[in-house]
């Protein structure tokens, strides 16, 4: 999550951007889906 709010803050993405960033950050050092696979954007993307 903090990964999250960093892209979504310094990078200016949107956030379905932000998110898809931070969890193919997290997938690189956890590939098991139990530890990135439960986070979701409800709500608008922009």
């Amino acid at each position: 999550m903090s990964q999250f709010y960093r892209n979504l803050e310094q990078s200016g993405m949107d956030k379905a951007q932000a998110l898809r960033e931070a969890m193919l950050a997290t997938m690189k050092t956890h590939p098991n889906p139990k530890d990135w696979a439960a986070f979701t954007l409800i709500g608008e993307a922009d």
